[in-house]
């Protein structure tokens, strides 16, 4: 598909502004010259409009409002390259432990309540119904120290041959009893959706799941083939064959609502649950800028233009691991252009519609998770003025 056109003369740099920026560079250095306007005159005309008015909270505060957000921990990056501070955290007395089995959570129940760490003595007894190697500090991932400065590994594990059973927790969210323990397998989103645990373990929950499930899809090169080891409190992997190095990743999404007026524009793969309609999305590829990400999704998925881009909210998506990138995008045409290979169907939403969608009182459609970005841009699109 023909690319949008180039990402500065779309981001609301008039002609003028170009210019000035010119005027800044050495003058041995011959500046390109600014690029004609006038095939995107009406991009510039009509994608600017006046500026989007987002109620409080603000974009950067709404990004912590997110499901998975709210990290709180410190990461001690400056101790992952220390052997004997990491041996000297791992033994420490107040060490506490996140443990996941196949992405999935391992947790406390004890009197209504759960919690995702484990203590010393408590990771011991897990260590009787779990295979969980913990001889060294190697072993498992140094996530940092939390506020009462007790430091955080993260450990992966698998189960072992014992009897579990369904158990349900608060609020009807199901997990697996491991045996007769007080321990329990737990799956995180319907744990996020229901709140049944503080937003800062989920958090901390989310990058222990990603961190751990990138070791498990890295034990061998991508440069030679050869087996990888885990460097830096678990940060790194090492070749020893080639010595190459290798680093967790974050792949960057847009998810993003086109709107026009009082429309918004939303979509339904066929995995999606009936009724339920969602944000555009796509993952950002190489030699992108995220306006342009949206702009090409957008049109491959939907086939309608977009003009301005404004970048509203971000959120850590660990499923295996995303930053989710939530933009709100000015559209310059309304027809609709399916692209079936991607999405079931597409239409356009008032503003009233998405209300009784987000307060579930529509008679045939639901909105995403409350978790999910997707969500929060729907309902910070209903706060802003028509």
């Amino acid at each position: 598909m023909r690319p949008p056109p180039t990402s500065q003369s779309l981001c609301g740099l008039g002609r003028s502004e170009i210019q000035a920026t010119l005027l800044i560079l050495p003058k041995e250095l011959t500046p390109i010259a600014a690029p004609s306007a006038e095939p995107y005159k009406e991009i510039m005309d009509r994608s600017s409009p006046s500026p989007l008015i987002l109620p409080h909270p603000s974009s950067s505060a709404l990004s912590g409002l997110t499901g998975f957000s709210g990290n709180d921990i410190n990461r001690m990056a400056h101790l992952r390259g220390d052997e004997e501070a990491l041996n000297r955290a791992y033994d420490a007395s107040k060490r506490r432990a996140l443990v996941m089995a196949d992405d999935r959570p391992l947790l406390r129940y004890e009197a209504g309540a759960l919690s995702c760490y484990f203590g010393r003595h408590e990771l011991l007894e897990l260590a009787t119904l779990m295979s969980i190697n913990m001889d060294r500090a190697e072993d498992a991932v140094f996530l940092g120290a939390d506020a009462q400065g007790a430091p955080l590994f993260a450990f992966d594990a698998k189960p072992r041959d014992i009897s579990t059973s369904p158990f349900e927790f608060i609020g009807g969210v199901e997990g697996q009893k491991l045996g007769a323990s007080h321990f329990y397998l737990g799956e995180l989103r319907p744990l996020a959706d229901h709140k049944l645990l503080p937003r800062s373990e989920l958090a901390v929950l989310s990058e222990a799941k990603s961190l751990l499930n990138w070791h498990r899809r890295h034990g061998f090169c991508a440069q030679c083939g050869a087996a990888t080891h885990a460097r830096q409190g678990g940060w790194r992997r090492d070749c020893m064959s080639c010595e190459a190095s290798h680093f967790p990743r974050t792949d960057p999404v847009v998810i993003m609502l086109a709107y026009q007026n009082d429309l918004c524009l939303m979509g339904r793969q066929p995995r999606f649950p009936v009724g339920m309609y969602s944000a555009l999305a796509g993952f950002l590829e190489p030699g992108e800028t995220i306006e342009e990400a949206v702009r090409r999704e957008i049109m491959e998925e939907a086939g309608v233009r977009i003009g301005r881009v404004d970048y509203i909210a971000s959120q850590p998506w660990p499923f295996p691991s995303s930053l989710m990138i939530g933009c709100f995008a000015h559209a310059l045409s309304m027809d609709i252009h399916i692209d079936k290979t991607e999405l079931e169907d597409a239409r356009w939403f008032s503003r009233d519609e998405v209300k009784r969608i987000l307060a579930g009182e529509h008679q045939e459609l639901i909105s995403p998770r409350p978790t999910a970005i997707a969500h929060s841009l729907m309902q910070q699109w209903c706060m802003l003025a028509p």
